[in-house]
């Protein structure tokens, strides 16, 4: 495990690197809104996927790294994603096909950036679909918009709802709420799985 400081316009990120013997992608894993990168089922996605030979970036946004608890705004935390991507790809992934993913805010961001990135796919960790009691509060075209290989793995039942599968999504429905803690087994199942299925096509 390689820790890595990088620059963006909003302060500086962290990257918690987590190395595949194989090294066929990598998978950027965001935080959620008002916790870290070692979330339980954030820790899960990332074993799930050394496991099948993808490198692993768990990303901490500026705020995060600054001691802040309250989320930067959305064009903030974006542009800190893509600064990481960016340097990462050229520096420890040499151009490898990148997914991008997260839980709750962490996988909003994913979504918004993943064309502007280039992302090669989109894993979502309990994808917030609206605040818990507000649904006309609806964030689904964020993950509308997303027109790569997606992964929604969500709790059953997640106040913040629950995106239904579509074109190029799958979803994955696991017992528990928000936080997923309650089949980390599921959480590395499902992963693993669909990291392997979606990247072979992107083999030579």
């Amino acid at each position: 495990m390689t820790k890595r400081v990088v620059d963006t316009p909003y302060g500086p990120a962290r990257a918690e690197l987590h190395c595949a013997v194989e090294g066929r992608a990598a998978l950027l894993l965001g935080h959620g809104a008002g916790g870290g990168i070692a979330a339980p089922d954030l820790v899960a996605a990332a074993r799930a996927a050394v496991d099948v030979g993808v490198h692993v970036a768990l990303v901490e946004q500026p705020y995060r790294v600054a001691g802040r608890r309250a989320p930067a705004p959305a064009k903030q935390l974006d542009a800190a994603w893509l600064a990481v991507a960016e340097d990462l790809n050229s520096r420890w992934f040499d151009d490898l096909p990148m997914v991008f993913g997260g839980r709750s805010s962490g996988a909003r961001v994913a979504c918004r950036t993943s064309a502007e990135g280039q992302a090669a796919a989109v894993l979502c960790l309990a994808f917030p679909v609206h605040p818990p009691g507000k649904p006309d509060k609806d964030r689904m075209p964020e993950l509308d918009d997303v027109e790569v290989s997606t992964l929604v793995v969500q709790g059953e039942n997640d106040p913040f709802g629950r995106p239904a599968p579509a074109h190029h999504r799958d979803v994955v429905l696991l017992p528990g709420d928000h936080n997923l803690k309650a089949d980390l087994d599921g959480v590395r199942r499902a992963v693993g799985e669909w990291l392997d299925r979606v990247l072979r096509p992107l083999e030579v």
